[in-house]
């Protein structure tokens, strides 16, 4: 388990400290001095840094050749930036580290909600998914806009009070659409007031 104090005086506020833990738990690292390099689905053996300068010389080295995680959040170095001289070593830093990375992550989370409608404990899930990837839905997530703020039980309280969920809405659109193509599902009714000239009976 990670310092909570650490985790209490410098995480991103959005974010509870239980979320944050198993954040870090499942996507981090307990070395601020981390780095992880990626190429594709290999794995870049990289030396294990004793000082942040010598962490940053690997970013340097990597960054915008292959995908670079730094610290304890396991943030991608290389997001918003064009150049390797514009990184900064406070990245390294433990409390800088997870500030950035708890801020990123939190719109992570945003984004995986607002596609649940809710906030279950799947959500959290993919949301740690999606950061140890960097896509969520075929999407890079890191660069997908931040929705905001999110009431993650509007969606809940709508169909309790007898509004169709969204999930709900999208099945009947697909029934009526389905109903309107497939003939084994079409309205039986038949027409007959104009055989023979006449207007018969049954249409009334």
């Amino acid at each position: 388990m990670f310092d909570p104090t650490l985790i209490a005086k410098c995480a991103d506020p959005d974010l509870k400290p239980a979320i944050v833990e198993k954040f870090i738990a499942e996507a981090g690292s307990p070395n601020p001095l981390m780095v992880a390099v990626k190429s594709g689905d290999r794995l870049i053996l990289v030396p294990l840094p004793k000082t942040s300068e010598e962490a940053m010389a690997i970013v340097s080295k990597y960054v915008g050749n292959a995908v670079v995680r730094v610290g304890v959040t396991q943030y991608p170095a290389g997001i918003g930036v064009k150049d390797a001289s514009e990184l900064k070593p406070e990245i390294m830093d433990a409390c800088e580290n997870i500030r950035v990375g708890t801020a990123l992550f939190a719109k992570v989370y945003r984004i995986v909600v607002k596609w649940y409608g809710s906030s279950p404990p799947e959500a959290l899930d993919d949301a740690v998914f999606a950061w140890k990837t960097g896509y969520f839905e075929g999407k890079s997530v890191f660069l997908e806009p931040d929705p905001g703020k999110l009431d993650p039980g509007a969606s809940a309280r709508q169909t309790v009070d007898g509004a169709d969920g969204p999930e709900v809405q999208a099945t009947t659109k697909r029934t009526e659409a389905s109903d309107q193509t497939d003939p084994s599902r079409a309205d039986p009714r038949i027409d007959l007031s104009r055989i023979n000239g006449t207007r018969s009976a049954y249409a009334e």
